[in-house]
């Protein structure tokens, strides 16, 4: 049995600080996939539908109407998969399209149907890709870029290890873009040790932050699952993070839980 492993790349980090979907991100995960893939049964819950959408057309109101970016996401998201196809697909990689609301979640028939879409395309050797449905759903849309939801996930799949890719090599005692002197917290076992560490920073175009992180860590440490942030700027952040060879913040469980 291999183990499970979800990966969380936000808008951010596909963009590699742009406003344009990076191809080479992507194909840096691709690559580590394939070398993962030896050990892990793997899902992708990816951002970046908008950010895609925007690449080829641009609709009024995008910074003030949910409207106007639910219409973006759903232009963007086959872009969006258009291009991890082609990208992975170059590595010999398959790849499926998962759509999820957080209804969806709250129904055991759904979350059962959903674990066991997840599992046989395992079995077939297909990596599904989760996103949320932002054209009926609009919670990430409007403050959570897929943490929450690659946390749930996580969940439902019984992952032994969710690993968000962001733009930062984890959680700090300061804001480091803010202070020079911030110092790397890299393991953490009580969320309410680091909570007053968390000072936003302003980003147009992921809608993640540090406190829709910790948010994750809270629901994956209920659960007994272990999550990571790493940074996705640094090379093959999670070959390289597995082998302790960058600094990240792993979350555990709480030293009371079984």
């Amino acid at each position: 049995m291999k183990k499970k492993l979800i990966i969380k790349i936000g808008t951010s980090t596909l963009t590699a600080g742009t406003n344009r979907i990076s191809f080479a991100v992507i194909e840096s995960l691709a690559r580590q996939i394939v070398e993962l893939k030896k050990e892990y049964d793997i899902v992708i819950v990816s951002s970046g539908a908008i950010a895609t959408a925007r690449q080829f057309v641009e609709i009024n109101g995008f910074n003030k109407h949910v409207d106007s970016k639910q219409a973006l996401a759903a232009i963007g998201q086959t872009k969006l998969m258009e291009l991890y196809d082609s990208i992975f697909s170059t590595f010999g990689l398959n790849i499926a399209q998962i759509l999820l609301t957080y209804r969806d979640f709250e129904n055991p028939t759904a979350n059962e149907n959903t674990r066991n879409t997840i599992r046989r395309l395992w079995q077939v050797d297909y990596i599904p890709i989760v996103n949320e449905n932002d054209t009926v759903s609009i919670e990430e849309i409007v403050l959570g870029d897929n943490d929450k939801l690659s946390a749930l996930v996580a969940v439902i799949t019984e992952a032994d290890l969710l690993t968000l890719v962001s733009d930062i090599d984890g959680i700090f005692d300061r804001n480091p873009h803010l202070h020079a002197d911030a110092q790397l917290i890299a393991e953490v076992t009580d969320l309410d040790s680091i909570r007053e560490y968390i000072e936003e920073k302003e980003s147009l175009l992921g809608t993640g932050g540090m406190s829709s992180k910790i948010h994750a860590a809270e629901i994956c440490m209920q659960h007994g699952v272990e999550m990571w942030i790493v940074n996705g700027q640094r090379p093959n952040y999670i070959i390289n993070a597995m082998g302790n060879r960058i600094p990240f913040t792993r979350f555990g469980k709480n030293d009371g839980e079984s």
